[in-house]
């Protein structure tokens, strides 16, 4: 295989994972924010933690769009071997979003919120479950036969899956509980930084035993954790994700408005750079490499020119976005005066 195939796959395998944390780190807050609503029995306060989404719940998940649109023209065999495979958590989780998007628009404009409510709510975690059970499927192993899908209909539901659909609930909760402590403040804050707490422990726990399991599954996986020199060099991972995780305890337990959520993002950003090192060069694991399922390199080097001029462009229009929408949201600008 010629040099600059591997080059240009190797580019866009950690260009898909950039793309893959910002939609998980941005959209994942707007998800739990509504998971969270679907347990608030004040309509002012669910109207106070939608409000803050307002601003910024549409283009986060654009993000997810472009990963989509990335993957289909850089990895085709990938891209459709994913898609085969996971077709029920992926159609869930698009209907899920199209319906929470408009629960969410006609919730705003409606006498009787309390239907818009749950088709918020519910759309947020039945989108959430879809994701980690998508996520779980592909890192537990997807069955691949001359670079076609060779599994079942209901092969993405496994108990390991699970599992990590339950970390990814539980991790969702987590980034929309201290995304609200930093954009409110009186009760609503208050009662975050107790569902904060209550969600770092268990997106922790989920967290380690799927670290545990994921080597039991796969030998290379345990080779290149556990062998030596390789646990001198990947030990920073592991100690980066503890101490983000003692870090956000810490501020969540000193009042602190702002560090909690960016406590909570390391954790994510250290999970995530885990799971590439874990797996990588395996895009569709244990069977297909970046290489294997890759575009030609012409292909590949037009997408990076256009994609490497878009990317700089939404990261500053979102970094633009939040700078301009900063600060605390109130039940004035949730409709309530």
């Amino acid at each position: 295989m010629m040099p600059v195939h591997l080059f240009l796959s190797d580019v866009w395998y950690w260009i898909l994972g950039l793309l893959l944390v910002l939609y998980v780190v941005l959209d994942g807050f707007d998800l739990g924010v509504g998971i969270l609503s679907l347990f608030v029995g004040s309509e002012q306060r669910r109207s106070v933690m939608m409000a803050s989404l307002g601003s910024v719940w549409d283009a986060n998940e654009t993000w997810l769009v472009v990963f989509g649109g990335a993957l289909f023209g850089a990895f085709p065999a990938a891209y459709g071997i994913v898609l085969h495979g996971l077709y029920i958590p992926i159609m869930v989780m698009l209907l899920a979003l199209i319906f929470r998007g408009v629960a969410f628009e006609f919730r705003e404009h409606s006498h009787d919120k309390r239907h818009w409510n749950i088709a918020f709510g519910g759309g947020s975690l039945l989108a959430a479950i879809a994701q980690g059970y998508a996520l779980g499927a592909v890192i537990g192993g997807i069955p691949v036969s001359g670079n076609q899908f060779a599994g079942g209909v209901w092969h993405w539901l496994s108990l390991y899956s699970s599992l990590v659909a339950v970390g990814v609930v539980f991790g969702y909760v987590l980034l929309g509980a201290t995304y609200l402590i930093l954009k409110t403040d009186d009760r609503v804050q208050g009662r975050c930084r107790s569902v904060a707490r209550g969600a770092a422990w268990l997106t922790a726990v989920a967290g380690v035993a799927v670290s545990l399991w994921t080597p039991l599954r796969f030998d290379y996986v345990a080779e290149r954790w556990f062998s030596w020199p390789n646990m001198i060099w990947l030990a920073p991972l592991p100690i980066l994700a503890a101490g983000a995780f003692y870090m956000l305890l810490r501020a969540l337990r000193r009042g602190y408005e702002h560090s909690p959520f960016l406590w909570s993002v390391c954790i994510f950003l250290a999970s995530f750079a885990g799971l590439a090192v874990s797996f990588y060069p395996y895009l569709v694991p244990p069977t297909l490499t970046a290489a294997d399922v890759a575009s030609s390199p012409t292909t590949l080097a037009f997408m990076l020119t256009g994609i490497g001029m878009l990317i700089p462009i939404m990261l500053v229009y979102n970094g633009y976005q939040y700078l301009v929408f900063r600060g605390k949201v109130r039940a004035d600008d949730a409709g309530y005066h």
